[in-house]
């Protein structure tokens, strides 16, 4: 267990050296006049050679990425370009929004998109065309319009939560729940009906094997045979739609945030990008990206742990 552990570990390090290095060049390549930028449209040339003096922007590429590198290695994410303030502190400060954001809205499609699975692949009937019903819609309905219906259902009509803004749960615990409520909610119906329609065809595909058929012809009950060895061996698929789905909602919290003015990374990521604030964009990638390779080690470890045969490979 070790071994494959550390093999996780050294393979997700490398993928984020890549991921570090290709956003970098594939950013730099494409922010045309950012000096012109920073030092205002109406700058002249002398304000403008100062601003690329001052950022390291007159020095060739792979000096500018090796400087950033550099000090990247020593815990330094650099400061934004038109802020001025430190990239680490503005991630990290709004990170932990978009992550309980995330964790919820998987903890709610993976409960609920388990239960209606088990249940729709077990019962079939009118719930099993409803779930597949669920994830065509989920697919094919952008996530802005589900947080759109909500506010205007939730926030407008009923007035349960409020529309925009975040309470800090230090403030106010009751606050903070009704701020992230439809958000999460909205997050959370997209994905619920593609992860119980996996875990239905799963649970499927377990019911129909041979070991199966063998446990119900010893007399076991049904809800044992499900609950303890079917859904044992189709939690594998179900662990990795799941991990998919928390790559997914970490995306469309970008827009979600916006809708519902939530201060996570969602705003600043839009920001930094239109305005081509590199180093900002940088600790953006560097975050989310490590922790979408964290989440996937979890995965593989649940994997590992439900399924030895998967520590081999």
């Amino acid at each position: 267990m070790l071994s494959f552990l550390i093999k996780r570990i050294a393979s997700g390090a490398v993928l984020l050296v890549v991921l570090a290095v290709a956003a970098y060049f594939l950013l730099r390549l494409g922010t045309a006049d950012i000096a012109q930028q920073i030092a205002g449209q109406t700058a002249g040339p002398e304000q403008v050679a100062i601003i690329e003096e001052r950022f390291g922007l007159d020095r060739p590429l792979l000096e500018q990425f090796g400087a950033w590198a550099a000090a990247l290695v020593t815990g330094d994410m650099g400061r934004s370009w038109f802020t001025g303030q430190p990239v680490g502190a503005t991630v990290f400060g709004r990170t932990s929004v978009t992550v309980t954001l995330a964790i919820g809205s998987v903890l709610l499609t993976g409960i609920f998109g388990v239960v209606l699975g088990v249940v729709a692949a077990t019962k079939r009937g009118a719930l099993d065309r409803i779930v597949q019903i669920l994830a065509v819609i989920g697919q094919a309905i952008p996530g802005f319009l589900i947080a759109v219906a909500l506010v205007l259902l939730f926030a407008v009509r009923l007035d349960w939560f409020p529309a925009t803004g975040y309470t800090p749960f230090g403030a106010s615990p009751a606050g903070w729940l009704q701020s992230v409520t439809l958000p999460i909610l909205a997050l959370a119906i997209g994905s619920l009906g593609g992860v119980a329609q996996q875990v239905r065809g799963s649970v499927l595909d377990v019911l129909g094997r041979d070991h199966v058929r063998t446990l119900r012809s010893r007399g076991l009950p049904e809800r044992r045979v499900v609950y303890r060895y079917v859904l044992r061996n189709a939690g594998g698929p179900a662990l990795s739609v799941l991990g998919l789905q928390f790559v997914i909602i970490l995306s469309a919290a970008v827009v979600v945030e916006q809708i519902f003015s939530i201060p996570g990374l969602g705003p600043i990521t839009l920001t930094s990008t239109t305005q081509g604030d590199v180093p900002l964009v940088m600790g953006i990638v560097l975050v989310m990206g490590a922790m979408v390779i964290a989440v996937n080690l979890i995965v593989d470890l649940l994997q590992g742990v439900i399924n030895p045969k998967v520590r081999l490979s």
